[in-house]
């Protein structure tokens, strides 16, 4: 089983990563700081890229998924993050403006 650190910990940890990029993060959402999925929002100069959720997967390891709305698409985002949060109110969600966000997504949904 993949350890993971608690929500509250990994939501910091990314927004220092945006910030390290040039980039900036907020919290839109808090949620739970031990428990909870998160959800970013990835934003290039203030429009929307890309939907990422960290997810379980079949083998029992997280790793983040690209869902939902894509990229230009922001009112189809909004209703995404919409249905995460009506399923796990628990959740994070996090706005994360980067530049070079392509890049960013890459590295982030890539698997190791």
């Amino acid at each position: 089983m993949d350890a993971r650190l608690a929500p509250g910990i990994e939501v910091t940890a990314l927004i220092r990563r945006a910030e390290g990029l040039g980039g900036f993060g907020t919290v839109l959402h808090k949620g739970d700081p031990d428990r909870g999925t998160i959800v970013l929002a990835v934003a290039e100069r203030g429009e929307h890229r890309a939907l990422l959720e960290r997810r379980m997967q079949a083998d029992w390891s997280y790793r983040w998924t690209v869902v939902g709305a894509s990229a230009g698409d922001s009112a189809g985002a909004v209703q995404d993050v919409a249905r995460v949060r009506a399923r796990d109110p628990d959740c994070w969600v996090l706005e994360l403006d980067i530049p070079s966000s392509e890049r960013f997504i890459a590295e982030t949904t890539s698997v190791s």
